[in-house]
């Protein structure tokens, strides 16, 4: 297990330009928002001022991106190519390859956390208390969990042809229903609703909560790890399945 996590973790920074546009993406539109809405005050909800709440809102961005891209279309890419194929021939069971591609996509995730945050204390002036952003990352690393099973279950259930818009599409949805490019109560009203049960709205949640000084809730928390179990439960099985089926 040790060193089938390593090999991922070796393949997927060996692609350089897709890690610097997975890590250089939500650093880009954390520099742009904050320059939108330098001056407007505070997020009502939060109390955080503008450039610390679009902190946490682009590291989630970019903790949910990383998390997708390298698991959804690349896993379905490796389906295709014969790669999940070839470990079928290792004493490696499914749930260890499952679990190695998650954790594997979490090393990503921490970079995309670290530079948005590390950019705004730089660029914008954010000032956080230390202790404070070192649990927000820390917590929000842990939590990228459920968006790396997601990503996982959409390649082991889509071909290499319709991963990638099946990922995009859920990778902005959930950005949006989370609230991490407009506040939830900026949504149309059913949406607002779904939005609070979403993995990505209690992400973002936990960020900004814990930069607040607070301690997240136990909604945030059983939400989150329902999520992460549901989607590994149904991850492994289908995993399974895509061994069965060549």
């Amino acid at each position: 297990m040790p060193t089938y996590l390593r090999l991922e973790v070796v393949r997927m920074f060996r692609d350089r330009r897709f890690t610097f546009f997975t890590l250089a993406v939500p650093v880009a539109f954390y520099l742009l928002w904050a320059s939108v809405f330098k001056g407007n005050g505070t997020e009502p909800k939060t109390g955080l001022d503008i450039q610390t709440y679009l902190m946490v809102s682009m590291a989630s961005f970019g903790a949910i991106g990383a998390s997708l891209s390298t698991t959804g279309q690349r896993f379905a890419a490796e389906r295709a190519s014969g790669w999940l194929r070839q470990l079928q021939t290792t004493p490696l069971r499914p749930w260890a390859v499952v679990t190695g591609r998650t954790v594997a996509s979490m090393v990503l995730a921490l970079p995309a956390i670290l530079l948005v945050s590390l950019v705004a204390v730089a660029v914008e002036g954010v000032r956080v208390d230390p202790l404070h952003w070192v649990l927000m990352v820390v917590l929000m690393w842990i939590a990228s969990l459920p968006f790396a099973a997601l990503g996982i279950l959409i390649g082991c259930l889509a071909g290499p042809d319709s991963a990638q818009p099946i990922t995009l599409g859920a990778y902005f949805a959930l950005s949006i229903l989370g609230g991490l490019w407009m506040p939830v109560s900026q949504l149309p009203s059913a949406l607002r609703t779904i939005a609070v049960w979403t993995p990505s709205n209690r992400f973002g949640n936990l960020g900004w909560t814990l930069v607040s000084g607070h301690a997240p809730t136990a909604t945030t928390a059983l939400v989150l790890v329902a999520w992460t179990a549901g989607l590994g439960a149904l991850a492994i099985p289908a995993y399974r399945r895509t061994l069965r089926a060549r």
